[in-house]
């Protein structure tokens, strides 16, 4: 079904601003971009996204609106990336790397090598990031303060969490106001890869 010229511009910034920060935009965001006062009127457009089946919307969460693969859109749309296993968005466990691959949407993706990896815990559900999901990560060795990475604690514990560096202190994180940072010698630890995309299966 064709797009209005709003309804194509809230479904580019959606898929901008999930591809940018990993996580969707409120709909109070959507309507701040775009200058619109009424969040019922962002809800309108959001609502005709999905009976167009180009947004999926969960009720029960704020940060509910989530793009998909435009209707008609083909395989050539997608790129294939490595599942190297789980991550823990909670206590460090230990990474597992496991020879799979997965099938992801092109525009979650960069330049640069990319993999994916599974997330275990909730330690990051205030930036919507939750158990079960798929998070895909640009391979990087550096990562800016404020950025969520998947950094190894102690040579082999992998874990998700948001980055600052102090001089030569690292604190990891949670986006999970009831749980503490991880607080370490820059020394211990090593970033693999900073978040750029997040897949949910329902």
């Amino acid at each position: 079904m064709a797009l209005t010229r709003r309804q194509r511009e809230i479904y580019d910034y959606v898929c901008e601003f999930v591809r940018d920060k990993g996580y969707s935009p409120s709909l109070e965001e959507i309507g701040a971009h775009f200058g619109l006062r009424s969040v019922a009127t962002v809800h309108k457009h959001v609502q005709h996204l999905v009976e167009k089946e180009f947004l999926r919307k969960a009720w029960n969460r704020s940060r509910s609106v989530e793009p998909v693969a435009e209707p008609g859109a083909s395989e050539a749309n997608l790129m294939t990336l490595p599942l190297l296993g789980t991550v823990a968005a909670g206590s460090p466990i230990e990474a597992i790397e496991n020879p799979e691959t997965i099938a992801v949407p092109s525009d979650l993706v960069g330049r640069g090598e990319h993999f994916v990896l599974k997330v275990r815990g909730d330690s990051m559900i205030e930036d919507q990031i939750c158990d079960g999901d798929l998070v895909v990560i640009e391979s990087r060795s550096n990562a800016r303060n404020g950025e969520t990475v998947v950094a190894l604690v102690d040579g082999n514990d992998a874990t998700l969490k948001r980055f600052y560096r102090d001089g030569s202190h690292v604190r990891l994180v949670p986006a999970n106001s009831t749980m503490q940072p991880i607080e370490r010698h820059a020394g211990d630890v090593t970033i693999r890869g900073v978040l750029k995309g997040l897949i949910r299966q329902y």
